[in-house]
């Protein structure tokens, strides 16, 4: 134990040692990329890398369904009915709109 007071003692003399030490814990907590900045960034990465994985699935279903659409034609014309209310000139649209009970 008293060599451990005595190594203590002559490391906190040593001017490379106060230097480093006081480099490390700027470094560490006040400098601009902190410790804690650099967790928040490395978080915000991942979630972002998450984000793209799902949004390059959803373009992979979007460019299927799509080439799907442009092959067949009936469902082409199905998707448009249902989706955007078309209709040919000579046809009537009646939309019926159902309300749920409260209770």
């Amino acid at each position: 134990m008293k060599s451990v007071m005595i190594n203590l003692k002559r490391l906190s003399k040593n001017f490379f040692f106060i230097t480093g030490s006081l480099f490390l814990i700027w470094m560490l907590f006040f400098d601009s990329n902190d410790l804690f900045l650099q967790y928040q960034r490395t978080k915000k990465l991942h979630q972002q890398e998450a984000k793209k994985e799902f949004y390059l699935t959803k373009i992979e279903e979007v460019k299927a369904d799509r080439r799907e659409l442009l092959s067949d034609e009936a469902l082409l014309e199905k998707y448009a009915r249902e989706k955007y209310l078309m209709r040919k000139p000579t046809e009537d649209l009646y939309i019926v709109v159902t309300k749920e009970k409260t209770k």
